[in-house]
């Protein structure tokens, strides 16, 4: 059986992650706060702010904006984790 916690980002319970995702203490408060879904959303979130910021893993300055934008999408703290501004989806495929 999957270990349950109760999901920031759901608002319920739900699986657990296998293992911490992150490093440091914010890894272990994730693992311990946030559900697999959950975390499936913010790899999701991740991937469009990347892309439209334009940021690198690669650039110790964007891990920075990076976790700002974490903290915000999992947890709701500081002004950020919200589709970056002027994001547009693409259009639904017919």
């Amino acid at each position: 059986m999957s270990r349950m916690v109760y999901c920031q980002v759901l608002k319920k319970e739900a699986p657990g992650l296998d293992k911490v995702p992150h490093p440091g203490e914010l890894g272990i408060r994730i693992y311990e706060n946030i559900s697999a879904e959950g975390w499936r959303q913010w790899l999701d979130r991740l991937t469009i702010i990347m892309n439209e910021m334009r940021l690198s893993t690669a650039d110790p300055q964007n891990l920075d904006i990076i976790e700002e934008h974490m903290l915000g999408f999992l947890f709701g703290e500081g002004k950020e984790g919200q589709m970056p501004a002027g994001f547009q989806p693409p259009p639904a495929k017919k």
